[in-house]
């Protein structure tokens, strides 16, 4: 009797560390997704789709538990739509390069689906570089034509320049922050119990 009572905690150890194991993955992949998603937009797009087919086939099909897998799949989604801007404000606001440039340009591209904003901005000093930057950099109409701003520049050159808040966006950053640790923790504590959960096929 003691033998097989070891044989079963030794099954649950086992089960507890590999539902850990997927816990810790699906979230960082889906933070990894998004992150590439505001470089490059369609590669970000095909990892976040793959993590969560990923999702689905573990949770849903390896351990059956339908429920949970769909949660996980939501919130996945979720994540990778507040993981990605979150990154990527958070990376320019801790290493991005603030320099001065004034605001040359600001239109609405397309005011018939919703607003579609392209701003351009030029440095001040330096080499003078001129960007044209979208909302994803932060263009929400908040720079009118000759504000003087101050931008931040990705050091690596990989994102484009990020425009300041404005005044009605105070706290954006950190309620992006909030809601995607708060997914994350969804995605992890589902995958988690999911996976203690588990049925047999």
């Amino acid at each position: 009797m003691g033998v097989l009572e070891d044989e079963v905690v030794a099954g649950e150890g086992s089960k507890a560390l590999n539902s850990l194991f997927w816990a810790l993955l699906l979230p960082v992949a889906l933070v990894l997704a998004a992150a590439v998603g505001q470089w490059v937009t369609w590669v970000g797009v095909v990892l976040m789709l793959a993590v969560v087919a990923g999702a689905a086939w573990v949770v849903g099909g390896r351990w059956h538990r339908g429920g949970a897998a769909a949660v996980v799949c939501f919130a996945g989604f979720g994540l990778t739509l507040f993981a990605g801007p979150a990154v990527q404000e958070g990376y320019m606001q801790t290493v991005g390069r603030p320099v001065a440039a004034v605001v040359t340009g600001v239109v609405d591209r397309d005011q018939r689906r919703g607003p579609d904003m392209y701003c351009t901005v030029r440095e001040v000093g330096g080499g003078r570089a001129t960007y044209e930057v979208s909302q994803q950099e932060n263009c929400f109409g908040q720079a009118k034509v000759g504000d003087r701003v101050e931008i931040r520049e990705d050091p690596l050159g990989l994102l484009d320049p990020r425009l300041p808040d404005g005044p009605e966006q105070e706290n954006t950053t950190e309620i992006t922050l909030a809601c995607g640790a708060g997914l994350t923790l969804v995605v992890g504590a589902v995958t988690f119990y999911g996976g203690l959960r588990r049925r047999s096929g």
